[in-house]
C-alpha cells in the first residue's frame, strides 16, 4: 500500500459568513513555541477590515433585533460544537501556546464553558442593568440596555483561543456585532472558531475574524466612522494609545487594555465586559393626570 500525502488545511478568514482568503493574496507563516511551521494565514489587508465592517454592519439589525432568548440558544449551541470539535482544539491550543496537552484540555473546556456562561447571560443583563427608575411627577421613567453597534475586537495575544472568546461572546451576547482582529502570533485557534461559528446558527457577518499584523488592520478600524467601539485587549500600550486616539474621531467607545496574564482569563469574568458595549435607554411616560384625591390610575 502507498503512502498516502498528507492533506494540509488552508486556513481562510471568516467574513460575512463566508470563507475568503485575504483580497491582497498575502500570507503569513505560523509557528509553534518551537519554531516549527504550524501553517500559512492569510495577511488581511486594509480592504478586508473594511469589508467586515461592512458584514457586521448588514448583520447588525437582524442580530440585535433577535430576542435575548434566540441569541441565548445560539451561543448554547457554539458551544456544543466546539465541543464535538474538542480534540482537534487542544491540539491547536497546544501548539500556539507552547502547552501540555492536559493543560490545552483545560483551556479548551474553559473556552467551551464560557460560551455557555454568556449563553445564560443574554436574557438576564438587561434586568440587572435596567429597570424602573423614581422620579419625582406622574411618570414612568424605565431605563434598559441596547447594543452599541459594530464594534472591533484586538484578541488578547498570548491566550489563544479562551481569551478570544473571552472578549469576543460578550460583544454578541449583548446585540452588538463584531469585527475580530486575532492574535498575530497564534491565529490559527481563531480561524477555527471560524468554522464553528458558521455551524452554530449564528448569522453570517455577527462575528467575522481577520489574521494578519494587529496594528496593520486595527488603524482602519480604529478610525472607521461605522465602527461604534472598539476593545484593546490584544494592543500594547505604544498602540493603544494611538488607537484610542483614532477612536476619539467618531466618538467610539473604548475598552482599554487591562493587565491580565493566561490565568486571569479562567476567572469568573463577571459582566463587565458586556455593560462595556451598552447603551442605556431611558423613557418617560405620563402616568396619568393626578385627581383631587391624589389617585391616579
Amino acid at each position: 500500500m502507498s503512502e498516502r500525502l498528507s492533506v494540509f488545511k488552508t486556513y481562510k478568514l471568516y467574513v460575512g459568513g463566508k470563507f475568503p482568503r485575504s483580497e491582497s493574496g498575502r500570507v503569513h507563516e505560523v509557528s509553534d513555541t518551537k519554531g516549527k511551521w504550524l501553517a500559512n494565514a492569510p495577511l488581511s489587508s486594509r480592504k478586508d477590515a473594511r469589508d467586515a465592517v461592512v458584514a457586521a454592519r448588514k448583520a447588525f439589525g437582524g442580530w440585535s433585533g433577535a430576542t435575548a432568548y434566540n441569541r441565548g440558544q445560539i451561543l448554547y449551541r457554539v458551544a456544543e460544537m466546539l465541543e464535538g470539535r474538542r480534540d482537534q482544539y487542544v491540539a491547536e491550543v497546544a501548539d500556539a501556546e507552547g502547552l501540555s496537552k492536559s493543560k490545552a484540555a483545560a483551556q479548551v473546556d474553559a473556552a467551551i464553558d464560557r460560551w455557555v456562561w454568556y449563553a445564560g447571560w443574554t436574557d438576564k443583563i438587561a434586568q440587572v442593568v435596567g429597570g424602573g427608575n423614581p422620579v419625582a411627577g406622574p411618570f414612568f421613567n424605565l431605563s434598559s440596555p441596547e447594543p452599541t453597534g459594530v464594534v472591533a475586537v484586538l484578541a488578547p495575544q498570548e491566550s489563544s483561543l479562551l481569551g478570544l472568546v473571552s472578549v469576543v461572546a460578550p460583544v454578541i451576547a449583548t446585540g452588538n456585532t463584531a469585527v475580530v482582529v486575532a492574535s498575530e502570533k497564534s491565529p490559527l485557534p481563531a480561524l477555527s472558531l471560524g468554522e464553528v461559528l458558521a455551524t452554530s446558527d449564528l448569522p453570517g457577518g455577527v462575528v467575522n475574524i481577520l489574521s494578519g499584523r494587529t496594528a496593520e488592520i486595527a488603524t482602519p478600524l480604529a478610525s472607521h466612522q461605522d465602527v461604534n467601539a472598539i476593545d484593546l485587549a490584544g494592543a500594547d500600550e505604544t498602540l493603544a494609545k494611538e488607537l484610542e486616539i483614532a477612536a476619539a474621531d467618531n466618538l467610539k467607545r473604548v475598552l482599554r487594555p487591562q493587565p491580565v496574564d493566561n490565568a486571569d482569563w479562567s476567572a469568573t469574568p463577571g459582566t463587565d465586559r458586556m455593560t462595556a458595549f451598552l447603551e442605556t435607554k431611558t423613557v418617560w411616560h405620563p402616568t396619568g393626570a393626578l385627581g383631587a384625591s391624589g389617585s391616579s390610575y
